[in-house]
């Protein structure tokens, strides 16, 4: 089985890169320390396969949240402190698995990539 992570971003908060990476960064670390350790050795054995594809708005990212949750895939939702970039905290960033990327794609295989 391959194993993949990916991480959907918003399009709508038009981040710069750098904050962009760093929020992707989070939410990438936080799903992989709530994730089993036997999938994890799985994933990182096989190079740590990582995506990162765009949604347009918090209902959206919301949305493809509900349908990971319901698959029993695990996801972190991150929402930035707004301590740089952001006036108020913000929903930014969500990650799913790593895990099965079939399983994964049946969700987000229609997103575009960044």
């Amino acid at each position: 089985m391959q194993l993949k992570q990916v991480i959907l971003i918003r399009e709508d908060l038009k981040m710069p890169a750098g904050k962009m990476a760093v929020q992707c960064s989070h939410a990438s670390v936080q799903v992989t320390l709530e994730s089993k350790q036997k999938k994890v050795d799985g994933w990182v054995s096989q190079g740590m396969k990582k995506v990162v594809l765009k949604v347009k708005d918090k209902k959206e990212l919301i949305h493809y949240q509900k349908l990971a949750k319901k698959a029993k895939l695990k996801t972190a939702l991150i929402t930035d402190a707004a301590r740089t970039f952001f006036k108020k905290p913000t929903t930014t960033t969500l990650a799913i698995g790593p895990d099965d990327e079939q399983k994964i794609d049946k969700i987000t295989g229609n997103l575009r990539m960044v």
